[in-house]
């Protein structure tokens, strides 16, 4: 291959961005890799391309090519365990070489071994999540991206993509009366700039003319549209791009033109075909500014509506996420506060509901969820230091949580409204909306005795042109009074589509503040995310004081602020994720297959095996068999309007690796002996004691001064004055 100036490379180029990105994620994202994965995945990558090298008998070895493949699977490659990472890297490598039209490989090799294993393996995945919504790192992607392609003369493909991208997501929106910080939160994503700059822009696999380049890039943005907005299904842009990616060839032979050259990017161009890099620079820093200059608008499941003036507000909410496939049971528990008689409530569902898919659930199950999953302490005790550590688990301590249709039929069609179905259920009386315009369903409601919450008309409209329907539901005091509850229990709807969202943009209409959500999700596969936030874990396994044991519910509080402000409420957190065969250790007995068959939990009597068996270990009480193929991902996020543009969609993850939020106590020994080894331990206590201190005040914002006060020591002593002299020449 003749020589070629290394800055005339666009390779070297791809791979200084892609390595700054990949220290970026690993150190400012947390990304869920370590230093071992990506040097497996590299290291892989390399043996790969030298073997094939040798294999195919090419003139010389080229790591370039390889190492942009392997650090783009570092980006984006979530597997269980090492074998899968290897098994990826091959395909990704090998299928350059295999796959081939006209000595031209037709697939980008990231997209062909990403999609090959996740079609595979369904081990395999990709989480877009990670990257987050930052507006600022997003205009950082989109200038380092475009001195990519323009290096390699196909920012055309790029910047066409992303136009017809974002058009389409634009003109859904307008066309759903969503607001524009919708499609503004989806253009901002870091996932989907990195497709758009270093896979779609592969030279090597678009086709070699603009025109041909141009309709490429159309036809990748339809089709990731369609996945994402009319299939529901994740990863629309990697599914696109490998379909897409097979026309090539003939787009190749409708439109020939020069194949591209890496010893030679610019040969065959003229300039007017390689836009100068400064208009590339000034188009992406222009789109940023538009992202930043963006304004939020003021947009659970639903919101509350009442007869009366009374208000009631949404703080804290419980969601159950039953989820395997399209099958979905979904269980609501609200903390509201007002008249019980008074109380309504609207949700979106994404299809009809009959009455044998709706239940009223227990909420003890719900409390027995939520003290099995909740952030929890451990102690440990020292022993004394003359003699020669006994292990105990501290109490449970959940996490403290803040917290009739009488008109006609006629009315309601001369209004768009069909009442599809009304029920009682237990205590409530529930009604199956659809309607054609949101003014029509807020003057039915408001005809029926309700009083919409300002602003709720837009965001019905927005459901109503997804062909939602609307489920409302009423206490029914006399049932109520009949079965004896003074509390609302929880409700439960059964349902298939392949919607896996929870619609949070209702219940910021009338919401006071921001609001929290805890969601457990229970899956046969492994951990839930979300596609389009951020998720990270909650910090955990620190030392803390002891007292912490008395005030666990106002630490706990305190620290989840304290990490929501340092993420700008822009993250989902997770605070747990277990298989719940097994606990180590177990605040709570995990559910009992009674129990979670009451949840909703619908596989337990299937007989499927097609999950790793739970580890047999098991630490705690427990009190019943296993259940089978059940894992559980607590999510707890707090949002308002002008954090949380859209809802949340989730997917389900292969990824069954456990996680628990604890924090460690660690209780001094009373001994009173006189030995060496006690003077050590009391010197190095202190010192552990300051450390304790510091991180609790790093993790809750609490006065270090406050923390030792409670602790009762001192502070540390600074160093030691002496009358003695100084200077050098004493």
């Amino acid at each position: 291959m003749p020589a070629i100036h290394p800055l005339r490379d666009p390779r070297h180029y791809q791979i200084a961005v892609l390595s700054g990105l990949l220290a970026y994620g690993m150190t400012a994202l947390d990304f869920e890799i370590d230093s071992s994965h990506a040097a497996l995945t590299l290291a892989t990558a390399l043996l790969t391309q030298l073997a094939c090298s040798r294999i195919w008998k090419l003139p010389a070895f080229d790591a370039r090519s390889a190492l942009i493949s392997g650090l783009s699977l570092c980006l984006l490659l979530r597997a269980n365990g090492a074998a899968l990472v290897i098994a990826t890297a091959v395909v990704t490598i090998a299928s350059k070489f295999v796959i081939r039209i006209r000595k031209k490989h037709i697939f980008n090799p990231t997209n062909f071994g990403l999609v090959f294993m996740m079609l595979a393996t369904g081990q395999v995945w990709v989480s877009p999540g990670q990257w987050g919504n930052a507006a600022l790192f997003a205009l950082l992607m989109a200038c380092l991206g475009g001195l990519v392609v323009n290096r390699a003369v196909r920012g055309d493909v790029t910047f066409a993509f992303l136009a017809m991208y974002g058009g389409l997501l634009f003109a859904r929106s307008i066309r759903l009366g969503e607001p524009m910080t919708i499609p503004l939160h989806r253009l901002e994503n870091g996932a989907l700039l990195l497709f758009a700059f270093f896979m779609l822009s592969d030279p090597k696999t678009t086709p070699d003319s603009r025109t041909g380049r141009v309709v490429f890039a159309a036809l990748v943005a339809l089709g990731a549209t369609y996945v994402q907005f009319t299939l529901f299904q994740t990863n629309g842009l990697l599914w696109a791009l490998a379909g897409c990616s097979c026309l090539v060839p003939l787009i190749d032979r409708i439109r020939p033109a020069r194949r591209y050259d890496w010893t030679a990017p610019t040969r065959g161009h003229s300039y007017k075909e390689t836009p100068p890099m400064k208009r590339i620079v000034v188009a992406a820093t222009l789109a940023g500014l538009l992202v930043l200059a963006a304004r939020p608008v003021r947009a659970f499941c639903g919101f509350y509506v009442s007869k009366a003036d009374t208000k009631l507000f949404n703080r804290a909410s419980q969601v159950v996420l039953i989820r395997d496939g399209n099958r979905t049971v979904l269980t609501m528990a609200n903390d509201f506060s007002g008249d019980l008689k008074e109380f309504a409530i609207v949700i979106p569902v994404p299809t009809r509901i009959e009455r044998g898919q709706i239940h009223v659930g227990d909420k003890a199950l719900i409390d027995h969820l939520d003290a099995y999953s909740a952030p929890r302490l451990v102690e440990y005790f020292d022993e004394n230091p003359c003699a020669r550590i006994a292990y105990r688990m501290a109490p449970a301590t959940p996490m403290v949580m803040e917290g009739a249709v009488q008109r006609s039929d006629a009315r309601a069609r001369s209004l768009g409204v069909s009442i599809e179905a009304q029920y009682t259920v237990g205590e409530y009386d529930i009604v199956i909306l659809s309607a054609t315009e949101s003014s029509g369903l807020e003057s039915w409601l408001r005809e029926n005795g309700y009083r919409i919450p300002q602003g709720a008309a837009a965001v019905l409209g927005s459901y109503i042109r997804q062909n939602m329907r609307f489920f409302v539901a009423k206490v029914n005091v006399k049932e109520q009074g009949k079965l004896g509850f003074s509390y609302l229990r929880p409700i439960q709807v059964a349902y298939e589509s392949p919607k896996f969202m929870l619609p949070i943009r209702l219940g910021m209409v009338n919401a006071n503040g921001p609001q929290d959500l805890f969601v457990y999700a229970l899956t046969k596969r492994g951990r839930v995310e979300p596609l389009n936030y951020r998720t990270v874990k909650l910090a955990s396994g620190m030392d803390l004081p002891v007292f912490v044991k008395q005030e666990f519910p106002a630490f706990y509080k305190a620290m989840f602020a304290e990490q929501v402000r340092k993420e700008d409420m822009r993250t989902v957190f997770t605070e747990y994720a277990w298989d719940m065969g097994w606990c180590d250790p177990c605040a709570a007995d995990p559910l009992s297959q009674e129990e979670l068959r009451k949840l909703g939990v619908f596989w337990l009597d299937d007989g499927s095996t097609d999950q790793p068996p739970a580890p047999s270990v098991r630490r705690g009480p427990v009190n019943s068999p296993a259940p089978v193929n059940v894992f559980m991902t607590r999510l707890h996020v707090r949002y308002d309007n002008a954090h949380f543009a859209e809802d949340l969609v989730f997917q389900e993850t292969a990824d069954r690796e456990s996680y628990q939020a604890r924090y460690v106590l660690r209780h001094p020994s009373t001994a009173t002996g006189s030995c060496e080894a006690a003077t050590r331990y009391h010197q190095e206590l202190r010192q552990r004691q300051e450390r304790e201190a510091q991180t609790l005040a790093s993790l809750t914002a609490w006065t270090v001064a406050d923390i030792r006060r409670k602790m009762g020591v001192a502070p540390p002593a600074g160093p030691a004055k002496t009358n003695e002299a100084w200077w050098p020449w004493k």
